[in-house]
């Protein structure tokens, strides 16, 4: 990782998966478009110093660590998906249990004593908890950039909306990822 200090991070939400939902046959062909933005966008941070923090559900498995979902993840029918997203030695990781990678986490102690105050958030799923993770960041006067094409989602109609609402609600920047500055 080279040696320079940025006030953004790369909030990668979701993305450690077993896909074993009520939703994820709906969600899965979504997470197919948008894994290669998201790929390019981890890959672009780390080469520019920028923090990567996996913010990710923990699927009630409350005595599990951040090695334990991803070994459960890879072991999986869509390990596929997971593999070119996996955290590297110098990522962080943040358990959460809700949508908002924001409520009850330690997330923003982590980016205040990281001097972060700028938000860029790909992954899972763009109507829910990259939508109520948004809305937590702008309540915490967090600059905010979503990606469109690295975000996946369950109802297109929803995310639209979802999208627009954060542009215009939040003030957060939307674009495609390989705009994204860092």
């Amino acid at each position: 990782m080279p040696d320079t200090e940025s006030d953004t991070a790369l909030i990668v939400i979701d993305m450690i998966n077993t896909y074993e939902h009520q939703d994820a046959d709906q969600l899965v062909p979504s997470v197919r478009r948008a894994l290669p933005a998201i790929t390019r966008l981890i890959s672009r941070a780390r080469e520019s110093g920028v923090e990567v923090i996996y913010v990710n559900d923990n699927f009630g498995r409350w005595r599990s660590h951040h090695d334990e979902l991803l070994d459960t993840a890879l072991s999986g029918p869509h390990a596929d998906l997971v593999e070119p997203v996996r955290p590297d030695a110098d990522s962080l990781f943040v358990v959460k249990a809700r949508h908002s990678i924001f409520f009850q986490t330690p997330l923003e102690y982590l980016l205040s004593q990281q001097g972060i105050d700028r938000v860029v958030l790909c992954g899972q799923v763009t109507e829910q908890c990259v939508l109520y993770s948004a809305l937590d960041a702008h309540i915490r006067h967090l600059r905010t950039s979503v990606p469109y094409d690295a975000v996946a989602h369950i109802h297109p109609d929803l995310a639209d909306a979802a999208l627009r609402m954060m542009e215009r609600n939040m003030g957060a920047e939307i674009g495609a990822a390989d705009e994204v500055r860092f």
